[in-house]
């Protein structure tokens, strides 16, 4: 039993790890949008093409523009600390 403890921990200190990752990665897309980068780097088409998808899913439930500043990222962080927090605790337990 103690086996498939060990596999659910390190699995979720995978997870963890890759949470870790892609709330740098939004924080980083949304420091770029300040800068207005040129699109035809690869380096800025990469992190476009993988946050876009976690803002239209924020964007399709929640009004994110207010005012010209757009809060999809800082929300998307928040539920990813959440997750982490959570998922830490879950992972502590066993």
């Amino acid at each position: 039993m103690s086996i498939l403890v060990e596999i659910i921990q390190g699995l979720g200190a995978i997870a963890l790890g890759l949470t870790d990752v892609y709330i740098w990665v939004v924080i980083i897309t949304a420091l770029l949008s300040f800068v207005n980068p040129d699109p035809f780097n690869p380096i800025v088409q990469f992190l476009y093409r993988i946050t876009n998808p976690a803002y239209a899913f924020v964007r399709k439930f929640i009004r994110t523009n207010f005012n010209g500043l757009d809060l999809a990222p800082l929300i998307i962080v928040v539920g990813l600390q959440i997750v982490t927090v959570l998922l830490r605790a879950i992972l502590h337990a066993l």
